[in-house]
């Protein structure tokens, strides 16, 4: 059997109704701050690399000299080492921070790390080196990921917990998952929100990081162009997500770049902006990590993306009555994690209704029992639509409600060649009656999209009812 194709991207998340954080202390906010440490990480020629770094300057439109040290740039990369960190040391002090901690830079900056640490600041990895992986191999990504961790516990004393490349490749985050070792990776920016992944067996959780509210925006096109633009953005993002509540804001800062002056004050007025609201929890990445994990345990739940077709057929195959064929080609349709929810199958399914020749849509119409009428008595109801016609009372008519029922089923049936068909669980026994006599009198065009559009909602009722007991 050929296989079916899948995406992989899950474009759902948490949909319109994200989980209850419950932050500790019952904070509305979690904020996090990063400060990325890459300078003595960057591309150099010193370092190894075949050419200087162009990436996150002063320096506009910079591209890389081949074999050349680039002296402005390296002086730039170094006042982040030699003045920016220890501003935003000042700065930071006495709050949680995370640092994104290139290892190879790190090795080149003893009496940062040190202060880093007697700060309590976490220090997670940001890789071997400030370098770009989207064409590096799996097998080169990995090792250099190996490496990193090794030469982090060997300068920092302790294995880093979490991880961010940054530059990453396709395989990033699956590598780390694999790796094993790491409380979260960061390599995201999908949610307000952790959210965790599958890797085989193994379930990630990821904390998402920003490149909005970043300090980075100076050094690219089109990003902030002064240090009040900066401030106003991230007091913006804050107030929206601490209005919504339950919420993480990322920040990011680069020593070389938050650093400077004028930028550090407007920083410092955003921060003190935040901190004078009651309810917000200034927080490590490992912290929150941990949080998530000890509250939001990974939930085992129902893949139908994953499922072998006669497993996928066998959960939804009675979903449109008696109409199995519907549920194989949906399983045979592109589906992924967004399809992992009712809303998800019944997207698929439907789609194939519609799709569906007219021939094989009447087919469906009219597998479709008669409300209340001779194939209930027949026993040929299948179990849901038995169900659903008790739930409107279908199954205990008056016997003048089943001969006015009876009389409009053969008036209908007589004029669009299928039967009435309504989904009993939206309505009363009184509101059908009313759609019934409204219905008879639709030309058979209207009342056939009518009927599709009814047939529709079933299914979808059912497929909530199998997500439901799953």
């Amino acid at each position: 059997m050929k296989d079916a194709p899948r995406y992989p991207r899950d474009m759902t998340g948490y949909g319109a109704t994200p989980p209850e954080a419950n932050w500790p202390n019952g904070a509305r906010i979690a904020v996090q701050i990063v400060v990325n440490y890459e300078e003595g990480g960057e591309n150099s020629i010193l370092h190894g690399d075949t050419a200087s770094e162009a990436f996150l300057s002063e320096i506009s439109g910079a591209t890389p000299w081949p074999n050349q040290r680039h002296w402005n740039m390296e002086s730039i990369y170094e006042y982040g080492a030699r003045a920016g960190f220890w501003r935003l040391h000042r700065l930071l002090s006495g709050r949680a921070v995370t640092v994104y901690g290139v290892a190879t830079a790190l090795a080149r900056a003893p009496e940062q790390v040190a202060a880093m640490k007697s700060a309590g600041w976490e220090i997670a990895s940001h890789g071997l080196k400030w370098i770009e992986y989207k064409d590096a191999s799996e097998a080169e990504e990995r090792a250099d990921m190996d490496e990193a961790v090794r030469l982090h516990t060997e300068v920092v004393g302790t294995r880093p917990r979490g991880w961010y490349t940054g530059r990453c490749s396709i395989n990033t985050v699956r590598l780390a998952a694999e790796e094993g070792g790491f409380s979260y990776v960061a390599d995201a920016y999908a949610d307000d929100l952790p959210y965790w992944m599958r890797f085989g067996e193994k379930d990630q959780l990821i904390v998402p990081y920003t490149l909005d509210a970043n300090d980075m925006r100076f050094a690219v096109p089109a990003g902030f162009g002064a240090p009040d633009e900066f401030e106003s953005y991230l007091k913006d993002s804050f107030d929206m997500l601490y209005a919504e509540g339950g919420r993480m804001m990322s920040i990011g800062l680069h020593c070389r770049l938050a650093g400077r002056p004028g930028r550090a004050l407007a920083l410092k007025r955003a921060l003190d902006h935040m901190a004078a609201h009651d309810g917000v929890w200034f927080a490590t990445r490992e912290e929150i990590a941990d949080h998530w994990a000890k509250t939001h345990l990974v939930v085992e739940r129902p893949r139908p993306s994953e499922m072998t077709r006669d497993h996928f057929v066998s959960a939804f195959g009675s979903m449109f009555e008696h109409s199995p064929w519907i549920a194989e080609r949906a399983w045979a349709l592109e589906l992924g994690p967004t399809h992992d929810t009712a809303t998800g199958v019944q997207s698929a399914l439907a789609r194939m209704f519609r799709a569906a020749s007219e021939d094989e849509r009447l087919g469906v119409l009219k597998a479709h029992p008669d409300l209340a009428g001779k194939l209930a008595s027949a026993k040929r109801l299948t179990e849901s639509s038995t169900a659903e016609q008790a739930s409107a009372g279908l199954d205990a008519l008056y016997d003048d409600e089943r001969e006015e029922f009876e009389a409009l089923n053969r008036e209908y049936t007589d004029t669009f060649g299928f039967p009435f068909i309504i989904a009993v669980r939206d309505h009363t026994k009184a509101s059908i009656m009313e759609a019934f006599r409204r219905r008879v009198q639709n030309d058979r065009s209207r009342e056939m999209a009518e009927a599709c559009r009814q047939v529709e909602r079933i299914a979808e009722l059912r497929v909530q009812d199998v997500f439901n007991k799953l």
